[in-house]
């Protein structure tokens, strides 16, 4: 059984006991956090699909923790005119484990 949920303008294939890196989340360690925006939903006999949501479906999880991505390089090059910047950047994540996929029909 599996869910494909959007979340922080992505959009994620989950399933129960999987562990997700998402964006920045606002939610304190430790806490449950609910996901309702459910684009699919597949379990072993049929599939629903949203238009553009599944009404009645939600996908609960727990805040493992939150931290901060692998550094990224940005480097700015103008040819001819002795111009270079470099920029680094750690994007921020909420790591998250996925406990149940709910659906009520």
């Amino acid at each position: 059984m599996y869910a494909i949920i959007e979340s922080c303008g992505k959009q994620y294939k989950v399933q129960e006991g999987d562990v997700i890196f998402f964006e920045k989340l606002d939610a304190e360690e430790g806490k449950k956090v609910t996901f309702d925006n459910i684009l699919l939903y597949s379990n072993d006999k049929d599939i629903k699909v949203g238009a553009p949501y599944i009404k009645g479906c939600k996908v609960e999880g727990t805040v493992l923790s939150h931290g901060k991505g692998n550094k990224i390089i940005v480097y700015r090059y103008i040819a001819k005119k002795n111009h270079r910047r470099t920029q680094g950047h750690r994007q921020p994540y909420t790591k998250v484990e996925i406990k149940s996929i709910k659906i009520t029909e």
